[in-house]
Formats: C-alpha cells, structure tokens, sequence
C-alpha cells in the first residue's frame, strides 16, 4: 500500500511501523533503509506538522513537543492506526518516546534522541547550533558547494559522517528542509530547561536507544548519559561509524537496530 502524498510515504507489508525525522527535515531522511524495512513493515514515514510537506502548524498552538506528538496521535487515528512499532531520529526520537508514553507504541527505536541534557547551558547550546544550522543553511553559496561531493561532506560533517554518499536530488531536498521549517523558530524560542523528556515510571513496551558514535550534534556526554535515568530499562546501544543522522551513514546497520526490536527471531 502506498499514499501519494507529500508529506507521507507509506509502503510495505506487516505490523505498522511509523517513521518519525529530525528537527528541520522530512520523511525523506529514511529514505536509504526504506526498502528493507518495508520488507518487513507497512511502513508510515510522516513528515511533522511544521515542517516541508508536512501540515501547517495549527494558529494558536504552542510549539512543543506534547503538541508535535498529539500531531502524530492524529495523524495516526486519520489513518486507522491505534498502535504502532515508532522508530524516531534526533526531535523524532523524543516525539518517538512520547508516543510511548501515551500508549500509542507496540515498540520503540530512538536514533540519538533529543530530550535530555546534563545542565541548562547544554540546552541553550542546543538552540545555537539549529539557529547556526538554518542560517547557513539558508545560503545560496553553501547549496552550491554541496552539490560537489567533497565539499558535500564537509557541509554535512556536522550532521553526517559520510555527507558524500547521500545523493544529488537528496541534497537539495535536505536544503529545501530545512528552509520550509517553519515551526522551528518558535520552537526554539521556546525552549525551556523544565520541558525535558519526563522520567519513565515504566516502559509499557520495548524500547532501544541508539546513539550514533560520532554524534555531534547531540554528544552521548552531555546529552545521552542524562536520558539513562529518563529511560530506565530502555536497551541502551551504539550504532559505530555514524552520525547524528545516522541513515545515510550505515543504512544497513541502521535497518538492523530498528528489525532487532520490531520483529526479532
């Protein structure tokens, strides 16, 4: 079953299995591990309300967290899903655990999650490396550059280990991204110390966290050592050779860290 909408790709076979990207991006991040795990998974990639594609930010609501993940819980009684495996990258992964939270979640995959941080200050510092992000990333000069591979890996270098690999069209959509996110500003805005992922009582289903090793975005240090106490029980591993997106890193490793709690042997 596939939908031909712009903010939602939906392909596969199995359990539903619903695809949550990162801050500034779209569901189009999945799309290296799409074909495996669409052999396993009626896989739902949805871009969140605010961002390319996705639908607009509702007039008069707040810009959070809680508000992007009832989003999502609508999203998914529009299509007739009441539980869902989550898979979530960076701000998908938060949005990923919230979903767990409310009970909407068969499992979940939290690719370097966002959420939880050692001290105010790793916050704030958070804020200044998306406000740098979009405007660099606002730049004609810097699209251009990325449309050779070597300089694309050096302009991804934050976000990426390997920026070369991803290809021409995909590089340009990542722009067109993080351009049309237009929730992101007042999120930041927004943010707040206090509004931290709140600390699990219990996991009502199975959770993993996987933080990729060369992440510079969100450094297991400051950023996933706190989420240990958040998440108590979750499966805590690393994903060797990646990124903050690790996707296009090691799509293969990726699809495994996600198959391994989704549909294990």
């Amino acid at each position: 079953m596939t939908a031909p909408v712009e903010g939602l790709h939906r392909y596969g076979v199995g359990e539903p299995l619903v695809l949550l990207h990162g801050a500034s991006m779209s569901w189009r991040a999945w799309r290296p591990v799409l074909d495996e795990l669409e052999r396993h998974h009626d896989v739902i990639a949805l871009t969140m309300n605010g961002h390319r594609g996705g639908d607009p930010w509702p007039d008069g609501v707040r810009v959070g967290v809680p508000e992007l993940a009832d989003s999502v819980c609508a999203r998914l009684d529009a299509l007739g899903v009441e539980r869902a495996h989550v898979a979530g990258n960076s701000l998908g992964g938060w949005v990923a655990l919230e979903l767990v939270r409310r009970g909407r979640a068969l499992s979940c995959v939290a690719l370097s999650p966002a959420g939880t941080w050692k001290r105010p200050r790793d916050l704030w510092r958070l804020v200044q490396v998306f406000r740098l992000a979009a405007e660099l990333g606002g730049l004609h000069a810097v699209r251009r550059a990325a449309v050779r591979p070597r300089w694309r890996h050096v302009l991804l270098r934050q976000v990426m280990e390997h920026g070369e690999r991803v290809p021409d069209h995909d590089v340009e959509g990542f722009f067109d991204d993080l351009a049309g996110a237009t929730m992101i500003g007042p999120l930041l805005a927004g943010a707040r110390p206090e509004d931290a992922l709140a600390d699990f009582d219990d996991l009502p289903c199975p959770v993993r966290v996987a933080w990729a090793e060369h992440d510079h975005v969100v450094p297991w240090a400051r950023y996933g050592a706190p989420m240990l106490r958040s998440v108590r029980g979750a499966d805590f591993v690393r994903l060797p050779g990646c990124g903050h997106v690790p996707m296009w890193d090691d799509p293969e490793l990726v699809a495994r860290a996600v198959l391994q709690v989704t549909s294990p042997a």
